[in-house]
Parts: C-alpha cells; structure tokens; sequence
C-alpha cells in the first residue's frame, strides 16, 4: 500500500501542476480580452463556400459594428492582412473595408484528417480544442466567431470569457449518418470493411452516438449559432438542444453578377460545368460516369456535349482524386469530351458559367449547396442531387414552374442530362429563367441582412465590454 501511495503521488502532484497551469493562463488572457472579434478559420484558402462566408461575416461586423476589430486565425503561414483582403477581392468579389489582422496557427497538424487514419471525427475534435487553446493564449478577443464548424472550441472560447458565435455549415455528425452505419452502407466515411461487418456496425453506431451526445454538450455554448439551410437547422436543433438561439441565414451568393450574364447559351456543343472541391464527398467520378452513359446513347444527329471539372485542391488526396478522375475520363475514352480548370480565378469561373446550359452536383446530403445557387444565377439548369439543401430549399418550383432537377442514381442523372440536351430552345431558356429567379431568394444582400439582424442583439455598440 505504501509503494502504491510513493507511485500515484507524482502523477498526482503532475496532474494538480497541469490543473494550476491552465487555470492561470486562463485568469490571465481573460483580463486582457481585446475589444474584437476573432474569427476561427484554420483554412484560409480552401476556395470553397466557407471560405466565401468568412470573407462576407468579415464584411458584415465591420459595417455593423466598426468599433470593434477584425482577427482572423489561420494556418496559413503565408498568410497576411494585404493577401487576405486581396484574395477576399479576387477570389470572391469582397471588398473588406479594413484589412483583418492575422494571427497565425502553428499546431494545425493537430485538425489534418490525414493525422488520424482511425476516429478521425473524434480525434480532429479533440485537436481542435488544443488548436483553439493556442489562438486564444495568442490573442483573446470579446467575440469568438467561428465559420469552419470545429463546435468543440466552444467550451475553450468559455472558458477564456469569449461570447460564442458560429456559423454552422453541417453538422460534425448526423441522424443520416448514424442511420446509414445501422444499414451498413459503404461511403466515403464509412469505410467497406466496417460496412460489412454487422459487428463492427454497431461498434460504430455506439461511437457515433456517443459522439453527438459531446457534440451536443460543446454546440450548447454558443450564444448564437447560424446555420447555412433547413436541413442544417433541424439536425442543429435536435442536437444541441438550443432552438430559441438558432437562426438559418442562408449563406451568399454571388446571385447579382451571375444574374447579367445572358440566357441563350450556344449549344453546339452544349457545355455542362461543375464547380467543386476536389473531395471526396463531391462524388465527382459519379458525374463522370453520368456524364459517359449519357454520351453512350445520345441521338447521333445531336452534337457531343463537352464536361467543364472546375474546383482545387486543398491537399494530396485531392490531388490524386483529381489525377484518378483524368485517369477514367481515359478509359471511358472521354478524355477529348472533357476540361479540367484547377485553381481559376472568379473572373474566369463566371466566364465558364456563363457558358454552360448545365450545372452538375451530385454530393449527398450537401447542407446548402451554394454552386447549385451558381448554377440557376447564371442561367445553367441545375442537376442537384436529391437531398438536403438542393432538395429542401434549392429547387423548388418558382411560380408554379420546375427550376431544375433532383437525381440519385447514375442513371437519374444520365436521363436528367438528356432530357435538357434534348428541349427546345424555348424550353430551356424558360427552365433557365424559372432557376435564375429562384436563384435570387439566396444573394448576398440577403445574407447581410439576415447575418447583421442575427448578430445584433449581442453585437451591439453598447454591450462592447470586457468586465
């Protein structure tokens, strides 16, 4: 007994330093609060629809509230107030009105899905909270706002005296992802080996479901939490538990300068785009396959259709998605049907949409789909897949008139490629016209306007304190 007492008094001793540690730095960075907002976005230049939020919430609290500063946390080393108000213009049109001030993150490791090739949910949360730990000790602003969904910074950002804010793309976890586990369906985060084991299964729906209860512990702490769509609000709702604090703002989109391109499109040959991350969710073989098996029966007095692959890459594995997708267009004997555009400037995207009659989409369960929005703005009929923020708030009828398509299968999608191909000019210009007004519910000045009204109650110029 009395060895047992010599051996845990250290661990003891370590543990209660450790404790004393972190509650003085945290006594510490909460008396030098700043009078700022500090926006946690780890990846400032992953091209995508976040990225393009970040940029607008930036835009939006700097008219709201210009007392208050700007901070953006970024694992970007190369990163800096000049190239992120530059890249904010060219890469979405957003004309900041101060540059941010930059605090650079160097344990973003610790977030790489790469890091952990098993749990990677859990673990990347758990990173993320080690992640948040070092913004907030570099700079501890009244507000914490966080645009990337990392929900389990939340009680991090608390505990430093931080009001939380967020602006919830999708939920970490879902009932439709623990639904598929208990189906044993394979995806591309449900690895096959599992999905075929009954056992492993449900070894798994126990994780999961002990992971949502943590996750919604942690989402609890926002004081407002903004989500991106209705099917993004009611997974939110049920899992955090907070209804009276969540408000759908839908997200911006670039509606008004995609809205003066011109409807009449060439159709010889007819141009069908898709813009997206090279990911594994965006199941872009799936379109590719689509696009073949359309190819393969389409009337041979009408001209072949040509494929527009617009998005990047945000690492190695996306790099080697997109090289085996060249790779296939290959074998298919596409490869002369098809055009990859990795990394394009705004300029040269809307100059693309602006050509093509489709736009293609075709990730499950997309929470909003903001391309999809593209899509209808500039005048291409949207092939969305038939799920979430396509299906529940996208394309809806607009007047009584069909705006666009829903898919699933390869062959929906095949068969929704030929039906436009295949309409009148005066068919496809009124489909066209139907999506481009609907398109219009979901502009940027919408998203002003609903984000400033959100923010308002907590972000007014009168609550600015640090006691």
């Amino acid at each position: 007994m009395a060895s047992l007492r010599i051996l845990t008094l250290p661990l003891t001793t370590l543990i209660l330093a450790l404790f004393v540690r972190i509650l003085f730095a945290v006594v510490y960075h909460r008396r030098r609060r700043r009078n700022s907002v500090g926006f946690f976005h780890p990846y400032t230049n992953d091209g995508g629809g976040g990225e393009r939020v970040l940029w607008c919430a930036v835009k939006a609290v700097q008219e709201e509230s210009p007392d208050l500063d700007c901070v953006v946390y970024t694992g970007d080393h190369d990163a800096s107030p000049e190239t992120l108000a530059a890249r904010a213009i060219d890469r979405f049109g957003v004309e900041l009105i101060r540059r941010p001030k930059v605090v650079h993150l160097y344990k973003r490791k610790w977030i790489d899905e790469t890091t952990y090739p098993r749990f990677t949910m859990i673990c990347q949360s758990l990173g993320s909270m080690y992640l948040s730990w070092e913004a907030l000790c570099a700079y501890t602003p009244l507000y914490y706002f966080d645009t990337s969904g990392y929900a389990f910074t939340y009680p991090v950002a608390w505990m430093f005296g931080c009001k939380i804010i967020c602006y919830t793309h999708y939920p970490t976890i879902s009932l439709d992802m623990l639904s598929r586990v208990n189906a044993q369906n394979s995806m591309y985060n449900n690895d096959t080996l599992i999905a075929k084991s009954a056992f492993f299964s449900q070894c798994k729906v126990i994780y999961y479901k002990l992971f949502s209860l943590m996750y919604g512990i942690v989402g609890s702490h926002a004081y407002i939490a903004m989500v991106n769509s209705s099917w993004t609000q009611s997974h939110i709702q049920k899992l955090w538990g907070i209804p009276d604090r969540i408000k759908r703002v839908y997200p911006p989109c670039d509606t008004s300068g995609l809205q003066m391109l011109a409807l009449e499109r060439s159709m010889e040959p007819l141009k069908i785009i898709s813009v997206a991350q090279f990911r594994p969710e965006k199941a872009h073989l799936l379109q590719l396959e689509a696009f073949a098996a359309a190819v393969k029966i389409l009337d041979s007095d009408l001209p072949r259709p040509k494929l527009q692959f617009v998005g990047s890459c945000r690492n190695e594995a996306d790099e080697m998605r997109l090289q085996h997708l060249k790779d296939r267009s290959k074998e298919l004997e596409l490869d002369m049907l098809l055009y990859f555009h990795h990394k394009s400037e705004l300029k040269y995207v809307v100059s693309l949409l602006g050509g093509a009659a489709i736009g293609i989409h075709s990730m499950v369960d997309e929470h909003f789909g903001i391309s999809v929005v593209e899509y209808m703005a500039a005048g291409a009929i949207p092939i969305a897949h038939n799920s979430a923020g396509p299906k529940m708030d996208i394309v809806l009828p607009e007047d009584g008139k069909q705006t666009g398509f829903l898919a699933k299968t390869l062959e929906e999608y095949a068969d929704a490629i030929l039906r436009i191909i295949r309409m009148s000019a005066s068919q496809r210009l009124e489909m066209a016209a139907a999506a481009r007004k609907r398109a219009s519910h979901f502009s940027e000045q919408r998203f002003y306007q609903d984000f400033k009204s959100a923010v308002r109650p907590i972000m007014s110029n009168t609550t600015h304190s640090v006691t």
